[in-house]
């Protein structure tokens, strides 16, 4: 299975203008054969979680219409795609979400981010259960950001039949976890790990890009680069 490991620059608070690069990234991916599309921590938003707290339209429903043009595009080139926002959890706080939208446009699951970061804890609710989903046969694992720095997380992942751990994340270039976590969760537990990342100015720092895949060895097997948006196609499975 081809996946892409897509990145650019989000723009904050505006979620018009980022629904449709995503879609635009979904299809173009989807024309060069992806299955699936993983995007960055908060790309619906950008990575700001002081404007998020105070503006309360720009938290999502599941089902949110905004999310329209991202369910469009996967059914058009039949690919699925890992979208991350604010969404709505079901006790009425805000979770920081990875909703996964399958190739016809249905939502396959949604996943919480688990362990929050800073001022993250001041506006969001932490999820309490691990992301799984399957396409093609291929059992797919989801994580957020600080997520990867608990290894239990691959572990579970490993152990629970998966194959494939997405990692959507908000780095800079200083970030050591292009060294010390991506690759050492893939070599650790023989999975293969997906980064999609963001690109530009954000509320944490700024965001290099580097989206790509590592192999089950540890070993790099593609990155989209830190200058320009797009995507980094990897096989995997």
């Amino acid at each position: 299975m081809i996946v892409a490991a897509a990145q650019f620059a989000p723009v904050a608070g505006d979620i018009d203008a980022n629904v449709r690069t995503v879609a635009g990234l979904i299809r173009a991916a989807g024309a060069d054969g992806a299955r699936l599309v993983v995007f960055a921590e908060l790309c619906l938003t950008g990575y700001e979680p002081s404007l998020i707290r105070d503006t309360p339209a720009l938290v999502f429903s599941e089902d949110d219409e905004r999310l329209e043009p991202i369910r469009e595009a996967c059914s058009a080139v039949g690919a699925a795609a890992v979208v991350n926002g604010p969404v709505r959890t079901a006790d009425g706080g805000t979770g920081v979400t990875s909703l996964v939208i399958g190739a016809d446009g249905s939502l396959l699951t949604r996943y919480d981010k688990q362990h929050l970061y800073g001022v993250e804890a001041e506006v969001f609710a932490p999820g309490g259960a691990d992301g799984r989903f399957t396409l093609d046969g291929v059992r797919f694992a989801t994580a957020t950001c600080y997520d990867n720095r608990f290894p239990e997380l691959a572990e579970r992942a490993a152990a629970d039949g998966c194959t494939v751990y997405l990692a959507s994340s908000v780095l800079a270039a200083d970030n050591d976890s292009f060294e010390k976590v991506y690759p050492v969760r893939a070599r650790d537990f023989g999975l293969y790990v997906v980064l999609g990342n963001a690109l530009g100015r954000n509320e944490d720092g700024v965001a290099c890009g580097a989206a790509g895949a590592w192999g089950p060895d540890g070993a790099r097997l593609a990155d989209a680069g830190s200058e320009e948006a797009g995507y980094a196609l990897a096989e995997v499975g």
